[in-house]
C-alpha cells in the first residue's frame, strides 16, 4: 500500500501540458477508479494496462487502486497515458522505485501483451515535458526519430513494458537511444523550366514567393496552372530550426510524419480536392480537434484546385486563418490552437463549361458571374495576386529565350526576402516577410509619399478597394521594390500592385 507519481503530457491542439499520474494503492475492494475527466479511450486504459501488467509477468495490485490525472479540472483523452499509468501503479504497489519517475515522462500505448505502441503528438508533447521540467523520456520505439528531435531531454525507446520496469529497477534494461539525425533529404521539386508560356502568371508567383502573398490563377483547363503552384515550393528558402519543429509538431499531432526522416525542412505543399468538408480543410473531428490541411500546410502552400468548385461556406473558413495565420477550434474541452501561416494558390477555370477556347464557351453571362461568385468577396480580398491566364498558341517558339528555371528565379526571390527582413529588423522588427507586416505600420512608420499613394486614394474614394485591399497592395508595392532592388516603392509599383487586384476574371 503506498501512493506514487508518474509524468505524461495532455495535447490541446499543439499545445501540450505536463500531467501528474497519482496512484495510491490502498485497503478495499480490488477496484481501479479513474480521476480527472478521462474521455472513453482512456477509461479502457484500466483493463489494457491491468492485461499488461500481468501479461508481463507482474502482480497487479489486489487492493483498491485510485488514479488522479492532474490538473483534474482539465479533459484527458487517447491511449498516450498508458505506460504512465501502468509504471505509477506498479510503483505505488512498491513492485518498482519511483525514484526515477519523478523527473521523467513516459508516453506510450499499451498492448495486452505488454509491447508499447506509437502514439501520436509525442515531439509536441516532449516540448512541453521540457517546458515543465522534465529532463528524461521514454517513447516507443517507433517514435525515437520524432522525440530525437527535441535538444536538452534524455530521450529512451522501449519496446515493452518489461523494459521499462527494468529500467526502473536500473537493471540491465534494452531501452535504445534515439539514432542519428539522417539529413534531410533535397526536396524534389518541379523546375519552373517546365511551364511553357505565361510570363506574366510566371512573374505572379515570382512575387508571390518573395513576398509570401497569396495567388488566385483563372485560366482555360491545360494552361499550366496547376504545374506553376507545384514549383511555388521550390522558391520558397527551407525553414528554419525553430520553424521546421512547428511544422513537424503538426504533422505529429496528424500522423504524417515519415518514420525515416521525421524533420520536416523544406515548406510543405498541400493539394487539397473540391470535396473535401470543413473538418478536413481547416481540423476538427469529435473530441479534442484534430488538424486540417490548413495546419499541414504550414509555413508551406495550399493549393486548392478548382476552387470555384468548394462548396462557399468550406472555402471560406479559411478566411480567419488568412489573416491570423491561426486555427483556432472550439469544442466542449476546450480550444484546439494550430498554426497556419501558409500561403494560399487557388486555381479556377473561367466558367463551369471550361473549353480549351474561351471562345467556344456556351456559358451564359449569368452561369458565370454565379460560377465565379462561389469565391466571395470577403475570400477575393485577402488575396494579393489575381492573374488571368491565356491558353497556349504554340509548344515552341524559336524566337523566344528558353524560360528561366527554378534556380535562377530562386535567387532573386531569396535576394529580395534578405532585403525585407533587413529593412525590417533594422526598425527594430521580426517581420519575416513583406505580407506579414501590419497595416498601420504601413502606414504610419513606412508611409509612402502621397504621389506614390495616388492610385490608391482614388480607388479607395471610388469604392474599388477597401481598406485591406489598400494594405495588401501596400505589401506587394514593397515587395515588387525589393525584386527591382529599391529603397521605396515607386508610384510605378503601386501601379502594379494595384493593376494586380483589379484583374477582372471574366
Amino acid at each position: 500500500m503506498g501512493l506514487a507519481q508518474a509524468w505524461s503530457v495532455a495535447l490541446y491542439g499543439v499545445d501540450g501540458l505536463a500531467v501528474e499520474i497519482e496512484a495510491d494503492v490502498g485497503v478495499g475492494q480490488p477496484r481501479t477508479h479513474l480521476l480527472g475527466l478521462p474521455d472513453a479511450s482512456l477509461h479502457e486504459s484500466k483493463e489494457r494496462v491491468k492485461a499488461a501488467v500481468r501479461n508481463s509477468e507482474e502482480e497487479w495490485p489486489k487492493q483498491r487502486i485510485v488514479l488522479g490525472l492532474s490538473p483534474a479540472n482539465l479533459p484527458k483523452g487517447g491511449s498516450s497515458y498508458d505506460l504512465a499509468i501502468a509504471c505509477a501503479t506498479l510503483a505505488a504497489a512498491g513492485s518498482v522505485p519511483p525514484d526515477r519517475l519523478a523527473t521523467t515522462v513516459l508516453l506510450g500505448e499499451l498492448a495486452l501483451d505488454g509491447r508499447v505502441r506509437p502514439v501520436r503528438g509525442v515531439l509536441p508533447a516532449l516540448l512541453a515535458a521540457r517546458r515543465a521540467g522534465l529532463r528524461s523520456a521514454i517513447v516507443p520505439v517507433d517514435a525515437l526519430p520524432e522525440a530525437g528531435l527535441v535538444d536538452g531531454m534524455t530521450v529512451l525507446g522501449a519496446l515493452t513494458l518489461s523494459e521499462v520496469l527494468a529500467w526502473l529497477r536500473a537493471e540491465s534494461a534494452d531501452l535504445q537511444p534515439p539514432p542519428e539525425a539522417a539529413s534531410s533529404p533535397a526536396p524534389d521539386v518541379p523546375d519552373l523550366a517546365d511551364v511553357v508560356g505565361q510570363p506574366e502568371a510566371r512573374w505572379a508567383l515570382e512575387v508571390a514567393a518573395a513576398g509570401a502573398h497569396h495567388l488566385l490563377l483563372t485560366g482555360p483547363p491545360g494552361t499550366g496552372k496547376t504545374m506553376l503552384a507545384e514549383r511555388l515550393p521550390g522558391l520558397l528558402p527551407p525553414l528554419t530550426r525553430e520553424d521546421a519543429l512547428a511544422v513537424t509538431a503538426v504533422h505529429s499531432v496528424a500522423g504524417t510524419l515519415s518514420s525515416d526522416c521525421p524533420l520536416v525542412a523544406v515548406p510543405p505543399f498541400v493539394d487539397v480536392h473540391h470535396t473535401t468538408s470543413i473538418a478536413a480543410l481547416i481540423g476538427g473531428g469529435s473530441g479534442m480537434a484534430k488538424p486540417g490541411a490548413a495546419s499541414r500546410a504550414h509555413k508551406g502552400v495550399l493549393f486548392l484546385d478548382e476552387a470555384c468548385e468548394f462548396g462557399q461556406k468550406t472555402i471560406d473558413t479559411l478566411r480567419t486563418a488568412l489573416e491570423s495565420g491561426e486555427v483556432r477550434i472550439p469544442r466542449r474541452d476546450g480550444i484546439a490552437r494550430y498554426p497556419a501561416r501558409f500561403q494560399l494558390i487557388l486555381a479556377t477555370n473561367p466558367c463551369p463549361c471550361a473549353p480549351p477556347k474561351e471562345v467556344d464557351c456556351t456559358c451564359t453571362a449569368t452561369v458565370r458571374r454565379r460560377y465565379q461568385a462561389r469565391l466571395s468577396g470577403p475570400l477575393l480580398d485577402r488575396v494579393d495576386l489575381r492573374v488571368r491566364m491565356r491558353a497556349t498558341t504554340a509548344m515552341t517558339n524559336a524566337d523566344a529565350r528558353p524560360p528561366e528555371p527554378t534556380a535562377i528565379v530562386r535567387e532573386r526571390v531569396l535576394k529580395a526576402r534578405s532585403r525585407a527582413a533587413t529593412r525590417w529588423s533594422a526598425h527594430g522588427h521580426t517581420w519575416p516577410t513583406n505580407a506579414q507586416v501590419p497595416g498601420p505600420a504601413l502606414r504610419r512608420e513606412f508611409a509612402l509619399p502621397r504621389q506614390s499613394t495616388t492610385l490608391l486614394d482614388r480607388a479607395l474614394a471610388t469604392g474599388a478597394l477597401t481598406g485591406r485591399g489598400a494594405d495588401r497592395c501596400l505589401r506587394v508595392a514593397w515587395t515588387l521594390a525589393d525584386l527591382a532592388e529599391s529603397d521605396r516603392p515607386t508610384a510605378d509599383h503601386v501601379a502594379a500592385a494595384l493593376q494586380f487586384r483589379e484583374r477582372r476574371q471574366t
